[in-house]
């Protein structure tokens, strides 16, 4: 198993981390305990030593399934990961409550890795304002947190604000091959690599949208290893960067724990002919995409209900990876009949707000048309 050194906190993890949020679920929606206990084991067996998990991933059960599982190991064969809902902290007896309740729940006296959950600027300020961070620091001190860090979901400028508060013990952001310049992207990596924080990474597949393409894609990636899976070369391209230290990975079946654990027991970063490879797909998908949409939401809202920049969203999504499952979900369920493209009345009231100018009417009776179809289906 491929292993990183933190240097900044003198111990070694293993580069591919267990992502707790998407373990296999049976009919009543709960957690398939007997298939994720093997998995989780398997992966542990193999010398996956980070496993994260957080307070209301599968609705609260990860954590106590996760501690009903690691009682059985050594405390000092893992490291345990989990957060702070920072959302549902309204006073410094949240933080003590959240957090007791899940030692109680991880059957553990300390949390190795504790991260303050989906951190944006906005909720950065409500936590600086309640004195979370210091109550935090406090539990580090008596032991509970052994590192303390945080995730993030909003634009660099945030990321930047947050990271260079203080001398952070580490941070977790999304990174991938697609999302370069998305959140807290590679610019926000360059920033924690030159403060020596190590980085943990989430969504380096993008939600499975990364680990199934259609043939012109797949074939051009399989030229360098017709063997290995798509989704290993997304690992592979994060794994690539040396400050990455752990990479997550939420595994729902136990084909995709051994697929795992096949790219990062002989851990290969990526050649530079690959790296090309990998940046011409990118160009490929790129010039895919059907309009310019920003999603600044100038148009919005739409007297006819239409979700304008979520259905261009799902457009050029569904064009970039021709792969209609990647944008099944949010185009079915999230917009659904009531606020798809085909309720347009074709008013132009969108039209006249667009900075963009995009010839919003006919671009809607395109998407409609096109997501319809379903003519990308893997």
């Amino acid at each position: 198993m491929e292993k990183r050194k933190m240097e900044k906190l003198g111990i070694e993890t293993s580069l591919l981390g267990f992502g707790c949020m998407r373990f296999p679920v049976g009919e009543d929606g709960k957690i398939d305990r007997e298939q994720a206990r093997e998995m989780l084991e398997r992966a542990m067996a193999a010398g996956v030593n980070y496993i994260d998990t957080a307070w209301p991933y599968h609705n609260g059960e990860s954590e106590l399934f996760v501690g009903e599982v690691l009682k059985d190991h050594p405390r000092d064969s893992f490291y345990l990961a989990t957060k702070l809902p920072v959302w549902e902290v309204k006073t410094l007896e949240d933080v003590d409550r959240i957090f007791n309740r899940q030692l109680e729940k991880l059957q553990t006296a300390y949390i190795d890795f504790y991260l303050m959950h989906a951190m944006s600027k906005k909720r950065w300020e409500e936590m600086l304002k309640l004195g979370v961070l210091q109550r935090l620091e406090q539990l580090q001190a008596e032991g509970k947190i052994r590192y303390l860090g945080f995730s993030f979901h909003d634009d660099y400028e945030a990321f930047e604000k947050i990271l260079t508060y203080r001398d952070w013990d580490f941070c977790q952001i999304q990174l991938n091959y697609i999302d370069t310049r998305e959140q807290a992207g590679m610019k926000g990596y360059a920033l924690a690599q030159e403060r020596g924080v190590p980085l943990v990474i989430m969504e380096p597949v993008k939600g499975g949208s990364l680990a199934a393409f259609a043939p012109d894609i797949a074939d051009r990636l399989h030229a360098h290893d017709p063997e290995a899976s798509i989704a290993s070369f997304a690992l592979r391209w994060v794994g690539t960067l040396p400050n990455v230290k752990v990479i997550l990975s939420g595994m729902s079946t136990m084909e995709q724990v051994e697929d795992n654990l096949k790219t990062f027991s002989s851990f290969k970063p990526l050649s530079e002919a690959e790296q090309a490879t990998i940046k011409e797909v990118v160009e490929l998908m790129n010039s895919r995409i059907q309009n310019g949409c920003t999603g600044c939401r100038y148009c919005m809202p739409c007297p006819a209900g239409v979700d304008i920049p979520g259905t261009f969203g799902c457009w050029n999504r569904y064009h970039m990876f021709r792969n209609y499952h990647v944008v099944k979900w949010h185009w079915e369920h999230d917009l659904g009949d009531e606020h798809q493209a085909k309720n347009c009345i074709k008013c132009g009231k969108c039209e006249q707000a667009c900075p963009q100018h995009l010839h919003i009417r006919e671009d809607l009776e395109r998407a409609q048309a096109d997501l319809d179809a379903k003519e990308y289906i893997l």
